[in-house]
């Protein structure tokens, strides 16, 4: 390949037309180690690929390094950070392509508008908190937080650069007498045992950043950085410029020993003590032109800066792309549930009205843990530990409860022969309720290790020996009891409205998946076939059924559509792996949702990329469509609404925290669509409703 000249200052003189398949266009920049370019895919999407200096590419220790880094940036979600698209460690010269995220780092930031404003302080601190709560949840410390390695993205903050992280399980190591970070922003750890850095470290960086963009200086300011690392071992920090709201909690940052200092947990809940003075929208910097900035300075890390009008409702959507990162992790968040009593605030009429409008109800105070709804008979049925409810559709009012299993649940109570069947994981006892009053109509003991699925008025329930029964909805009596065919233990799936239930079973290794569709008052097997690759079922319509095709990291690397009819497969490639995905599937459009809040529309006839959205919900339930809007619950309890046609944020609700907000929950409760009306659930124990037609207006 014929090499291009140089754009940029401090490039190189020379660079190649590509890395792997992605053309590069032009230079953002260059740094000791290595040249960041600006690059498309195939498909146009703009990146940030990063490729290192030939010199040391003949250097064995720093490709461990530089693999180390591809390892720790991919591991993270990608909701605050940059997020991986490719990359090749072991080319002649390593590279890696991240997206391209618009925005200038703090450092340029801070340099030509100068210190920020105590709002903005606030949320930056948050939105950091927030990001370091995500990296340290998958084991990695990143060793080198400094304002150059801060973007300040639309949607908030995004920490680049993990050159020098380290997994806490990594087998590198950093050489005795080897100094590795930049010394105003380093812990005193870092200076003394180098080899024991953990978490804590980036905490104190956390608070050096936070006094830059407060003063334009860090708390240890010296030419030297020698004396900087004297000070930073031996003195206390100069605090002053900072405000007097947030010094404290920074002054806990800077603290000599890393004990002393709080987790990324700790810090969120501490800015919680203070979120009610926040603005909920997103930091979103001055917008400023190239020709503002010297060549030198236009990289990646703050480069792209694209200058636009917006009106103040495109400017709060824009908001909720970051969330409400200033009040709590979303990727740390304790959804919660019930006790004894009821509280009610609603603005709805009564349910035989015809109008409907917002609503929300506390049905059971209290903290007992996550609260999953679905509906039925003009009712909401929820269920939490130790008790499942019913709610007024139309107003929200508690119209029953019932005592049930305290163990955590996974799955709202199913509506079967019309009966109300809560989920019974980890319960010794199947049961049945009367959706009007509560009251218990049939129970069966479930031996221990048993799962139940529902499907056509069916109860499925698989014994840990790999049986299965059926058992009628309507009496609780047996139906039939064998296993399919294949052996092992299957995990069954079923699907809303679909009259069948799905037992996938990967074989060793995950080259192929053995599908088996059994009618559920039979056990009868309809159909069988063996697919290529190792598949997860996701929803089942118009006769075909659906997978996503994972890797053997649970990465969903593909869309699969198989046809029993046609006995046809057809398969949608992803453009990256997707870590934690969920998806659901409406007509011939797939959406799927990443960890991380990656959200994409897939569509199966064409195979197209409709459209692609970062939510930066770090942890989101699965989507759910009315075909209008795709809706995703937030792990802070937010509502968010997508258009489905454009991919675009039309709305959200506020956040609703819960007490447990610094603990890790599973996939959010999802969504329940009924009409034109959207029903979740929040962590602060809220149920509540609002209207389908109108998301801006949430």
């Amino acid at each position: 390949m014929a090499p291009q000249g140089s754009t940029g200052a401090g490039a190189e003189a020379e660079r190649p037309e590509y890395a792997g398949h992605y053309r590069l266009e032009s230079c953002l920049g260059a740094g000791g180690m290595g040249v960041v370019h600006l690059a498309r895919s195939t498909s146009g999407k703009k990146l940030a690929v990063k490729i290192i200096h030939a010199a040391f590419a003949q250097d064995p220790e720093f490709r461990g390094r530089f693999r180390q880094e591809v390892a720790a940036a991919r591991r993270v979600s990608g909701a605050f950070t940059a997020p991986v698209v490719d990359a090749d460690p072991e080319a002649e010269r390593p590279w890696m392509a991240t997206l391209f995220i618009p925005g200038p780092t703090l450092s340029d930031q801070v340099k030509r508008n100068g210190p920020m404003d105590p709002a903005q302080l606030r949320r930056l601190m948050a939105g950091l908190a927030e990001a370091l709560c995500d990296i340290h949840r998958v084991g990695v410390v990143h060793r080198d937080l400094k304002p150059s390695n801060v973007l300040l993205a639309e949607d908030g903050p995004k920490v680049i650069d993990f050159g020098i992280s380290r997994p806490k399980d990594s087998e590198l190591r950093t050489e005795t007498g080897k100094l590795i970070g930049t010394p105003p922003f380093m812990a005193p750890e870092q200076f003394r045992r180098p080899r024991e850095v953990g978490p804590a470290a980036d905490i104190f960086a956390l608070g050096s950043v936070l006094v830059h963009a407060a003063t334009g200086r860090g708390p240890f300011d010296s030419d030297s950085p020698y004396v900087v690392a004297y000070q930073v071992v031996h003195d206390e920090p100069d605090l002053a410029g900072v405000p007097e709201s947030l010094a404290p909690l920074v002054l806990r940052c800077l603290a000599k020993q890393p004990e002393e200092r709080p987790t990324a947990d700790e810090l969120m809940r501490e800015l919680r003590s203070v979120a009610a003075s926040y603005d909920t929208q997103a930091f979103i910097p001055a917008q400023r032109t190239s020709e503002d900035l010297p060549e030198a300075e236009a990289r990646h890390k703050g480069d792209a800066r694209q200058p636009g009008k917006r009106s103040a409702k495109r400017l709060v959507l824009a908001a909720g792309a970051l969330g409400v990162a200033l009040v709590g992790a979303l990727s740390c968040v304790q959804l919660l549930g019930a006790a004894d009593g009821t509280s009610h605030k609603g603005t709805g009429p009564h349910p035989k009205s015809a109008a409907f409008s917002t609503w929300e109800a506390k049905p059971v105070p209290g903290d007992a843990g996550t609260t999953r709804c679905s509906y039925g008979t003009g009712r909401l049925f929820c269920t939490q530990p130790g008790a499942v409810f019913a709610l007024s559709a139309g107003d929200g009012r508690l119209l029953w409860r019932h005592s049930a299993a305290s163990s955590p649940t996974t799955r709202p109570p199913t509506v079967a022969a019309g009966l109300v069947q809560p989920d019974a994981e980890g319960s010794s006892r199947l049961v049945a309720l009367d959706p009007a009053s509560g009251r218990e109509v049939w129970k069966r003991p479930l031996p221990m290790g048993t799962t139940v699925r529902h499907a056509g008025g069916t109860a499925l329930l698989t014994g840990a020996d790999g049986v299965i029964t059926g058992v009628d909805g309507a009496t609780g009596r047996t139906l039939w009891r064998h296993r399919i065919p294949g052996g092992g233990t299957p995990t069954l799936d079923t699907f809303p409205g679909d009259p069948l239930a799905y037992a996938a079973a990967a074989s060793t290794g995950g080259s192929s998946t053995r599908v088996t569709a059994l009618d559920p008052r039979t056990g009868d097997v309809r159909w069988e076939a063996r697919l290529e690759g190792w598949l997860k079922p996701f929803g089942a319509r118009s006769g075909s059924i659906y997978f996503l095709a994972v890797d053997d990291l649970y990465g969903a690397k593909e869309v699969v559509r198989y046809s029993p009819g046609s006995r046809s497969t057809r398969r949608v490639p992803l453009p990256v792996t997707l870590d934690g995905a969920h998806a659901t599937v409406r007509g011939e459009v797939a959406y799927v949702l990443a960890s991380g809040g990656s959200l994409y529309a897939v569509d199966m006839q064409t195979r197209a990329q409709l459209w692609h959205l970062e939510t930066s919900v770090s942890r989101g339930s699965a989507p759910v469509t009315d075909g209008r809007q795709v809706y995703v619950t937030a792990a802070d309890g937010r509502l968010l609404a997508i258009d489905a046609h454009h991919g675009t944020l039309v709305g959200q609700t506020r956040a609703r925290l819960g007490p447990r907000s610094g603990q890790v929950t599973g996939t959010p409760p999802d969504p329940v669509i009924v009409g034109a009306r959207v029903y979740a659930t929040a962590p602060d124990g809220t149920v509540f409703a609002v209207p389908a037609r109108n998301p801006s207006d949430w």
